[in-house]
């Protein structure tokens, strides 16, 4: 999109949905070495037919937020969290990992390009930002790329829930596996998605928005919902999260937490059964676009387990939620330096 075409957005009714915005950004790994990167207006990359992303999955992304500030200030929230997570995910797929300083200059970048698509405060919108890794050079024979490219888009997106936050119901998924214990499940790379999007649709016809996974080893503990992480409070207000070797280490689910302990509360990261569920007080599945869904209806089958308040959020949970919000905002003082200025 050229500047010349940019209109006003409705920021207050976005919905959670790409749109074009002026420029994205990209780098390209060759001989060992990162290039400086470059903007590129038009939303295509130029990619080999033998590209192993293409053949082999050979990918990886992050989700991060951009916030205009209550005093007007731009600030992307814990970004290099995301770059951690995202060479994590590189070296386990055997690609190039990017450097911090690299990715937090591609970050600024590219927001710095696209400033009037961050949203203004007070409209609940902010702007998405997604960083990829991918191999893009071509292989024929099931092996590494020998060149990546990075390349970060971003576009404005608005607030999941209006007035409050909505629960939804879940139904466990017990056909399909989301990841082995010692397979990928840890890291974000492209394929656990597209893996994933048959048991979603299935749960999605069934009228469930969210599905949940349970290890796939004896289905008797709890992994993770299908984008997200598994939290819950119990009857006596500790923070419950599952332990497990197939589990995305969420950064919203660390921050969360770090907010439950600042708030007083004591925090178990342990393996949950899933006949727990029923004596738990508070359930959602927590990440970056929505921060919390709450989840009041738990199906198994025949069985079926509601939890908490059967409209909007558990008090605790809510809580939690608002202090972490009010980070994000710059309501409340940034006592973990979680806010980058951009």
């Amino acid at each position: 999109m050229k500047k010349s075409e940019f209109k006003p957005l409705d920021w207050a009714n976005l919905g959670f949905a790409y749109r074009d915005t002026y420029c994205h950004i990209r780098y390209v790994w060759r001989n060992g070495k990162w290039d400086e990167g470059n903007l590129y207006e038009e939303p295509y990359m130029p990619i080999h037919i033998a590209a192993t992303a293409l053949h082999y999955g050979q990918d990886a992304f992050e989700g991060l937020k951009v916030f205009r500030c209550k005093d007007g200030v731009v600030r992307a929230f814990r970004p290099y969290e995301n770059a951690r997570r995202l060479n994590s995910s590189a070296r386990r797929s055997c690609m190039a990992e990017i450097p911090e300083e690299l990715f937090m200059d591609a970050v600024r970048r590219v927001v710095k390009a696209n400033m009037d698509f961050v949203p203004p405060y007070g409209t609940g919108a902010s702007l998405y930002v997604r960083p990829l890794l991918v191999g893009t050079g071509p292989q024929i024979g099931v092996n590494a790329a020998d060149e990546f490219t990075f390349l970060i888009l971003v576009t404005p997106v608005g607030a999941y829930y209006k007035g409050g936050l909505t629960p939804v119901r879940a139904i466990v998924v017990e056909d399909f596996d989301r990841a082995a214990p010692k397979g990928t499940g840890t890291v974000k790379m492209g394929g656990n998605y597209g893996a994933s999007l048959l048991p979603h649709k299935i749960a999605h016809d069934k009228g469930f928005p969210v599905d949940l996974y349970l290890d796939s080893a004896e289905h008797k503990y709890i992994d993770e919902f299908g984008t997200s992480n598994f939290i819950a409070i119990d009857k006596k207000g500790a923070y419950v999260t599952p332990k497990s070797t197939s589990v995305l280490p969420s950064i919203t689910n660390n921050g969360l937490r770090t907010v439950a302990q600042h708030l007083g509360m004591p925090v178990e990261v342990r393996p949950v059964r899933f006949d727990e569920i029923a004596d738990f007080a508070e359930i959602a599945a927590c990440g970056t676009a929505v921060v919390i869904t709450p989840v009041n209806e738990i199906v198994r089958g025949e069985q079926v387990i509601q939890v908490g308040p059967r409209e909007g959020c558990g008090p605790t949970l809510q809580k939690i939620y608002n202090a972490y919000t009010a980070i994000q905002w710059g309501e409340a003082k940034d006592e973990f330096n979680w806010l980058v200025d951009i």
